[in-house]
């Protein structure tokens, strides 16, 4: 039986491109989504949207979130405590409630393919989910603390927090292999994650009160 190697990952410096905060009101970001124009950013009591052109804050609605946020192209979808709710971005009205799957040991949250993928922070674990039910479709295993989640272009990253040390990684979403990591300076925490679709994730910076816009690595061509 042939043995594939597990490949060896590259490691590249965060390119920090641009800060945005901290907000009015706000000293901590948690999660962070992405509508196609906006980012939105949970401050614990609200989620804010702002231009990512500007930095202006555009919107604030009045939600709860203290981890994970995630947009599916017409709703949003946020942690608060132990639950996920659907949020009507127009109004802020609460639309659904589901069981978060780490029961408020939870992180960071994606939508993709259909599901959400949810962070669970010191079990190291992303969990795939169904987003009507909460029903646990799969798992897959890091080896670091899970944070913010996040895909682009068939790719799942994930960024981790461990003491002084963060970093934005690329996973194999089969074996959990690492193939990429971004390391973020030294004292630079991600919470919440999302990608733009192109070539800049958005990393919320937990105590900072800041948002930062860092540069995706190339993927390798074979």
């Amino acid at each position: 039986m042939t043995v594939t190697p597990t490949p060896r990952a590259r490691t590249h410096a965060a390119e920090i491109v641009r800060e945005y905060g901290p907000f009015d009101g706000a000293d901590r970001i948690h999660g962070v989504t992405h509508d196609g124009r906006n980012v939105w950013a949970a401050t614990g009591a609200a989620l804010v949207a702002f231009d990512p052109a500007s930095g202006e804050p555009t919107r604030t609605l009045a939600c709860a979130g203290d981890a994970g946020t995630a947009f599916d192209g017409k709703y949003l979808y946020q942690i608060a405590e132990a639950r996920i709710d659907k949020i009507d971005p127009a109004t802020g009205q609460v639309l659904a409630t589901i069981p978060a799957p780490g029961q408020g040991g939870d992180s960071g949250l994606a939508w993709a393919e259909g599901s959400l993928w949810v962070g669970q922070y010191r079990e190291r674990k992303i969990h795939q989910i169904d987003p009507e039910t909460g029903k646990l479709i799969r798992t897959i295993e890091s080896n670091r603390f899970v944070t913010g989640v996040t895909w682009v272009e068939g790719e799942l990253w994930h960024g981790t927090w461990e003491g002084d040390e963060s970093d934005i990684r690329r996973i194999d979403p089969h074996s959990g292999a690492v193939l990429d990591r971004v390391q973020m300076p030294a004292g630079v925490g991600v919470s919440g994650l999302e990608s733009d679709g192109a070539g800049l994730f958005y990393c919320g910076g937990g105590p900072s009160g800041k948002v930062r816009a860092v540069r995706r690595p190339k993927a390798v061509v074979a």
